[in-house]
């Protein structure tokens, strides 16, 4: 997850969106579409099979097209799966941020 935040906040260029994120996406400064977007992967990570047709469509209405929904739940899928493995297996999935991680405690 450490890696994911750095990501973000390099992209956005914006340290305190990127934490607030982090810790709540749902209280974060973000865009309707991207909240939408961000509670999908929520319910795809933590209830797939509660996925109904309203949450695909839901999407749509903020303009994401078919292609982009299935973009998103491939994504979403990839990185659960490999979280899984990494995480079943011990495997530090980040070994790169040993150091961003060291920082910050200090």
């Amino acid at each position: 997850m450490e890696a994911h935040g750095e990501d973000l906040r390099v992209e956005c260029g914006d340290a305190k969106l990127a934490e607030h994120v982090k810790h709540n996406y749902r209280r974060a400064r973000l865009s309707a579409r991207i909240k939408a977007l961000a509670k999908f992967a929520d319910l795809v990570t933590h209830s797939p099979a509660a996925v109904r047709k309203q949450d695909v469509d839901n999407l749509r209405k903020f303009g994401l097209s078919d292609r982009d929904i299935l973009d998103a739940v491939e994504v979403i899928a990839y990185f659960n799966y490999i979280n899984r493995v990494a995480d079943a297996l011990g495997i530090d999935s980040e070994p790169e941020m040993r150091t961003v991680r060291k920082r910050k405690r200090k």
